[in-house]
């Protein structure tokens, strides 16, 4: 930390802004750690020489010292929590996606529903979105929707997110009022700088352009500035509409092919070394990894971890912590 701070005390450093900024930040993700350790540590001391002062009949005293003590090692906790994000790319901004699955507009519900779901915690956590594209359902709900989540750790924590999120519940749509099951899924990946660096051939591209639509159906524009494009080797489509601008629109969709494209190769090389190492990866991307059960009963119970709370509207107005961190802790022991 030190070393950073030096470095970043230079003068001639700013002139690489690019640079400067890159250090801030890893000398801010570092502080994060840090500071909250040395805190606690300076309130262990204080009590272990009040505890070897306090008369042992001092029943208001030794009350008081046990809840500094429980206030202590909940501070501890969060410092070990936080040391399970220590990958360069967990630090970084996360790339959301929210797609509805089959099952036309209970699925878009659901999607709609997790959408918000993590508009609300990116709220509750103080970090900002940027909408980059959706797509409105067609009776209600979203087919998709991308989003930007920028604060410290968003990629870290949102992480444990991607993969399939399957609802059971009675369909607000279904007059019979029957129990419906709906899916969606979620992608993540981290807004990483050495994404830029990922070389694409401009023949693996297919791009298209089309009118930008807002809620409803209403155009932005009249123009055709949303872009779509698909790498064609890989099969990934990426889209962007938040500009009037087609070509900004187009930058920002090459970016987050980009981004994805850096994911999956930094994905396909940790297998490698698993692979190597006699290893496998417990905790899968890509399969589905929690249920939310609102009816007969209520119930979140992620299958990977087996965390699970009878609090479902709680999960779904963006308490997603306790889920988070036990997909952490389960990773950190495989």
């Amino acid at each position: 930390m030190r070393e950073l701070e030096a470095e970043l005390n230079a003068p001639e450093i700013w002139k690489d802004q690019e640079k400067a900024n890159k250090l801030s930040g890893e000398l801010r993700s570092i502080r994060s750690r840090v500071k909250p350790y040395l805190e606690a540590e300076k309130n262990f001391v204080s009590l272990a020489e009040l505890a070897g002062i306090v008369d042992e009949d001092d029943a208001g005293s030794i009350k008081s010292l046990e809840e500094e003590a429980g206030n202590i090692l909940a501070e501890m906790e969060k410092v070990e929590f936080k040391c399970l994000l220590g990958a360069e790319e967990d630090s970084c901004d996360a790339i959301l996606s929210v797609n509805a699955g089959a099952g036309g507009t209970e699925s878009c519900d659901w999607a709609s529903m997790l959408f918000r779901m993590y508009l609300r915690w990116a709220e509750d956590h103080e970090m900002s979105v940027e909408l980059i594209d959706q797509l409105p359902g067609e009776e209600a709900g979203l087919k998709n929707a991308t989003l930007i989540v920028k604060g410290e750790l968003a990629y870290g924590n949102l992480k444990s997110e991607a993969g399939v999120h399957r609802l059971v519940r009675i369909s607000p749509f279904d007059s019979n009022k029957r129990r419906h099951t709906s899916f969606a899924s979620v992608d993540v990946v981290p807004d990483i700088e050495k994404a830029a660096e990922v070389d694409i051939d401009e023949g693996d591209l297919r791009i298209d352009t089309y009118r930008s639509s807002g809620a409803g159906g209403q155009h932005v524009n009249v123009t055709d500035s949303a872009v779509r494009i698909t790498h064609i080797p890989t099969g990934i489509v990426v889209q962007c509409q938040k500009e009037r601008s087609q070509h900004k629109n187009k930058a920002t969709a090459m970016k987050l092919l980009k981004a994805r494209l850096y994911d999956m190769k930094r994905r396909e090389e940790e297998e490698k070394l698993l692979k190597s190492r006699g290893t496998k990866k417990k905790i899968e991307w890509g399969s589905q990894i929690r249920s939310y059960v609102l009816h007969p009963y209520k119930m979140v119970k992620d299958h990977r971890t087996d965390h699970e709370t009878s609090g479902a509207e709680k999960v779904l107005d963006g308490d997603l912590d306790g889920f988070i961190e036990a997909y952490l802790k389960a990773s950190a022991s495989n």
